[in-house]
């Protein structure tokens, strides 16, 4: 039976840029820190590639946890690329925040780039940003006290 979800990953060229938004700017607390060298048929095998070393941290944070990659082998490209949101695949990642306007003016602050400011919808105040990696994420503040999609109370 699933029970819901653990985890999403992102696969990144500096393992260190993108641990200073997620680990430092966004809060998650880093629980793991793990590496595989070239060989490791297991690894191989469930990430589908002929052959993968790479850096592995674990972040987790009130709800979700957030698995980071660096490959050493094979290597990818430093290019930070702007996926536009309509190409099929997964679109972003959506963090839950309270005084949406606070965070956006903090994350702004600290070089973060959004789309737009914060925009009301009225049962729910919601941006898009990009992390360094040029990954998107939401910001939501859920302000419907009985919305059924509402997490956190």
């Amino acid at each position: 039976m699933i029970q819901g979800a653990h985890h999403i990953a992102i696969s990144t060229p500096n393992l260190e840029r993108i641990l200073g938004f997620y680990r430092d700017l966004m809060g998650f607390k880093q629980v793991s820190d793990a590496q595989w060298s070239l060989g490791t048929k297991v690894i191989n095998g469930v990430l589908d590639l002929p052959d993968c070393a790479a850096r592995q941290v674990m972040l987790r944070g009130k709800n979700l946890c957030i698995e980071i990659f660096e490959f050493s082998e094979p290597t990818g490209t430093d290019e930070v690329t702007r996926r536009p949101v309509s190409k099929p695949g997964l679109t972003h990642m959506c963090f839950d925040v309270t005084e949406i306007e606070k965070e956006y003016a903090r994350l702004t602050a600290a070089g973060i780039e959004f789309h737009v400011p914060p925009q009301d919808f009225g049962a729910v105040k919601a941006t898009y940003g990009r992390d360094p990696d040029g990954n998107v994420f939401e910001l939501q503040e859920i302000i419907d006290q009985d919305a059924p999609d509402r997490l956190f109370s």
